[in-house]
């Protein structure tokens, strides 16, 4: 039988077919670890996946660029596909994303997580795993990539979604323009009653991934998986620049949410999924990254970040780095809103790398105040 073609033919014939050099089939060509590109993976859900990456902070002005934080703004109209590429309308994978702004880690940064993804689409098929908006599920995506790269580190971001984190955003909000009620006493019950059963699915994401790399040859030193939590993309009740009382808070600021709520969802609720995912990455033997500070002091309505006006550009070092709630549709998706825009996703990337570099433990990513998103820096524990 005649032995795989050397390393050095492999890149070749590779290389030749992407230039469109090679128009007859030909066989497969296997890469295993240790052989073929690098390549950083991400999984998981929109907040890893880049919604709302079109945005470079948040304008009051509803025509042409916004102000310069519209990046889907084509001169005459808008093509969020510039942001998003095939995937617009989908699975929302912006140029921005996580792992597209973590910058030469590896030879490929590739993006499988999608908008709205819940464990059920990251579990193989065979496993019970669910296709979901038009893709095969991301494990089975992954055993693709792992064929044919050599793949470094996995990122996973999971069980927001199966959390219902979206309807908890929604309730909250329309419980303080609509019912003038808080929403954090039913919520957390809402939370408790789910969240055992979502870790174990958590946990169980992790397995698939395993086996996947291990179906693919890869033996346990051969790749890392990083576990990550979410950011709070609202402030704290004394952080917020907008009084509890009047409209500001949803006609100008776009984070209507009452104090208590707010506070509720910073200091109890991020938390909690937090540390919880932080157990699930113990119990799993993967690294943790911490990210619910990441956005600390550039959140919606925060004192420390402005709007983008006619005379406040858009700047990584002042502007808010997560969606604000369009409610009423006026610009873009309503579903880009409470997710890192694209500063708060070039600064997720630089935590990206950061961690890439740390081979071992867990560790939290923070902003460094009045800088940019390449100041990010972790914090060991």
């Amino acid at each position: 039988m005649p032995s795989s073609p050397p390393r050095a033919l492999r890149a070749l014939l590779a290389l030749c077919t992407a230039a469109g050099l090679v128009s007859v089939a030909a066989p497969a060509v296997q890469a295993s670890p240790g052989t073929g590109p690098t390549a950083v993976v991400a999984m998981g859900d929109s907040y890893i996946s880049g919604e709302a990456g079109r945005w470079l902070g948040n304008s009051l002005t509803n025509s042409g660029s916004r102000n310069g934080t519209d990046r889907a703004w084509t001169g005459s109209g808008y093509d969020p596909s510039r942001v998003y590429g095939a995937t617009a309308g989908g699975c929302h994978r912006s140029d921005t994303s996580e792992v597209k702004s973590a910058g030469p880690i590896a030879s490929s940064l590739v993006n499988l997580a999608c908008s709205g993804a819940t464990t059920d689409n990251v579990f193989r098929a065979s496993q019970g795993g669910v296709a979901y908006k038009g893709e095969a599920p991301q494990a089975d995506q992954l055993a693709a990539v792992a064929a044919t790269h050599d793949v470094k580190l996995i990122a996973l971001s999971i069980g927001g979604n199966d959390l219902g984190f979206a309807d908890i955003i929604s309730t909250c909000a329309t419980d303080y323009i609509v019912w003038y009620s808080y929403c954090h006493d039913d919520q957390q019950a809402e939370v408790d009653a789910k969240i055992d059963g979502v870790m174990a699915d958590v946990g169980r994401s992790v397995d698939e991934i395993r086996a996947v790399m291990t179906g693919a040859g890869y033996g346990s030193s051969d790749y890392r998986i990083v576990l990550q939590s979410y950011p709070s993309p609202i402030p704290r009740a004394a952080d917020n620049r907008y009084s509890e009382s009047g409209w500001a808070r949803t006609n100008t600021g776009g984070c209507p949410f009452w104090n208590a709520d707010s506070d509720w969802a910073r200091d109890s609720l991020v938390p909690q999924i937090a540390n919880r995912l932080k157990g699930v990455a113990a119990a799993k033997g993967v690294q943790f990254m911490d990210l619910r500070d990441a956005l600390q002091g550039r959140e919606v309505c925060a004192k420390a970040s402005k709007q983008v006006t006619s005379t406040v550009p858009a700047s990584g070092s002042t502007s808010e780095w997560a969606r604000w709630i369009d409610s009423q549709s006026t610009q873009g998706l309503v579903q880009e809103s409470v997710h890192p825009n694209a500063y708060g996703q070039q600064a997720l990337g630089r935590c990206l790398a950061l961690i890439n570099a740390r081979p071992t433990g867990n560790h939290s990513c923070r902003n460094t105040a009045g800088s940019g998103p390449s100041s990010m820096y972790l914090t060991t524990g």
